[in-house]
């Protein structure tokens, strides 16, 4: 498939199921609603419809319903319906008969029936239509245009690897031109650069990529002005890159500059939005959850063993800054807290301790710290200080971590990478968990973090302990 449909298919079949979704809705409306008041006019209806579709949205988001929508057979597909359907039926039940409530919208348990089944009905029937369409006009997706490689040196041949173990970019390379006989692809060598635009021109070619090195600027821009004359589409690849991870390329002013990894959260308008969640959230659960459960727990950690209710320790913030870190204790008092790790069956970890880890229950007053600014919900986990000075000097990546402030929970530990660090490996593992949700954040991925940390601590997280 190429891979230039990919973000237009994937809008369509969003954009259908919105439409599908809320036609489900309406005709529930007309066969429930007995007031004879038009749908688009009822205020109490309209909350629901937002709530319906901000939760579908959520649900696709987690499990990833729109990704390789022109790959996935008919089994994954369905199989994918399934579980997002599913999941947005819970998250349903779950806002609008508990947190919402019905009688506040005057919305029946009938209505939920009729609307939900109306939905999975007709999501289905739209999924067959949509395979059997892709299926008829998949000769039409699979438009691949013929290139040409300037340059047989190591970029070049990266370049033709990549391109032909992925299809899907909508790409077949023709063959190299260089200046000298390339020792590898020999096969595909068709002539020196000078001879290139002739052929290009002669034999229909649609795009070329050139990766000479800048030591041949002059001939770069004389070849790329001939494309422009003839009308040929010429890709510049630069040659300086990594060739073990994508790069981000930003433009100041016609100067092209590569970044080694793409930040989301230096667009000060997402880390404005990722703080206003932080602080909201925070307030949520200061107010409604910790004003109440504190003195429990204040009470059941003194009975436990003598010492304080808080435990505060140094931990690595952003910018590697050190800040004070609040949990509830966990632990008899002792000297190793700022140099051991918890590990299973630790005898310095109490009766209640353990079922507050188990539950994650220890972590809840670092809500007071992201109220202060040098937390956020989610993020990666802040270490000690001693953690964070060793493991620098073992794993390379270990500092890019602290360009974001720690989290009380994060894509590493949803992924099982919590706990005891028993090797390097595992501090790898979860490193390059941080690493990728500071290159990968969106506010749904914060969502769906803050779900799936829900989730795994009502079902059990056997590294919780």
């Amino acid at each position: 498939m190429s891979h230039r449909y990919a973000t237009f298919i994937k809008a369509i079949n969003l954009s259908i199921d919105y439409v599908v979704l809320n036609v489900s809705m309406i005709l529930a409306y007309l066969i429930v609603d007995k007031s004879y008041i038009i749908w688009i006019n009822n205020k109490n209806y309209l909350p629901i419809v937002l709530v319906f579709n901000l939760i579908w949205l959520l649900s696709a988001n987690i499990t990833r319903f729109y990704e390789q929508v022109l790959t996935k057979d008919s089994i994954h597909t369905y199989r994918g319906v399934f579980k997002t359907y599913l999941l947005f039926l819970s998250l349903i039940c779950f806002t609008v008969l508990i947190i919402i409530g019905t009688k506040a919208y005057y919305i029946t348990r009938q209505y939920l029936f009729y609307s939900l089944a109306l939905f999975a009905i007709l999501l289905g029937l739209w999924k067959l239509i949509f395979l059997a369409i892709r299926k008829s006009d998949r000769a039409l997706l699979t438009d691949f245009r013929k290139a040409v490689i300037i340059g047989a040196g190591r970029i070049g041949t990266d370049l033709y690897n990549f391109i032909n173990y992925n299809p899907e970019r909508g790409y077949k390379i023709v063959g190299f031109f260089d200046d000298n006989t390339p020792i590898a692809n020999v096969s595909l060598y068709l002539g020196h650069t000078d001879e290139c635009i002739q052929y290009v021109k002669s034999h229909n070619i649609d795009e070329i990529f050139c990766t000479l090195p800048n030591s041949q600027s002059d001939k770069i821009e004389q070849l790329m002005m001939a494309a422009d004359q003839n009308l040929i589409r010429f890709k510049l690849v630069p040659e300086f890159y990594y060739t073990h991870r994508p790069t981000f390329v930003q433009n100041f002013g016609h100067i092209p500059v590569i970044s080694i990894r793409p930040e989301p959260l230096e667009n000060m308008l997402n880390r404005f939005f990722k703080r206003l969640f932080d602080m909201a959230f925070s307030l949520f659960i200061i107010l409604f959850v910790f004003s109440w459960l504190f003195p429990i727990m204040a009470i059941l950690i003194k009975l436990s063993s003598p010492g304080p209710v808080f435990f505060v320790q140094k931990r690595s913030g952003r910018d590697n800054l050190a800040f004070n870190c609040y949990k509830f204790r966990s632990m008899q008092v002792n000297t190793d807290s700022d140099n051991k790790q918890a590990t299973r069956g630790d005898a310095r970890i109490t009766k209640i301790g353990a079922f507050m880890r188990r539950t994650n229950l220890d972590e809840l007053p670092q809500f007071v710290n992201v109220l202060l600014g040098n937390m956020t919900v989610v993020g990666p986990r802040p270490h000690m200080l001693k953690h964070t000075e060793e493991y620098s000097k073992l794993i390379d990546k270990f500092m890019v971590r602290h360009f974001l402030k720690p989290g009380i929970t994060g894509w590493a530990q949803v992924n099982g990478l919590r706990g005891e660090t028993k090797t390097t490996a595992d501090m790898l593992q979860r490193v390059e968990a941080d690493v990728w949700y500071l290159e990968n954040w969106s506010f749904l991925l914060d969502l769906k973090i803050i779900f799936l940390t829900f989730w795994g601590t009502v079902k059990g997280d056997k590294n919780a302990f």
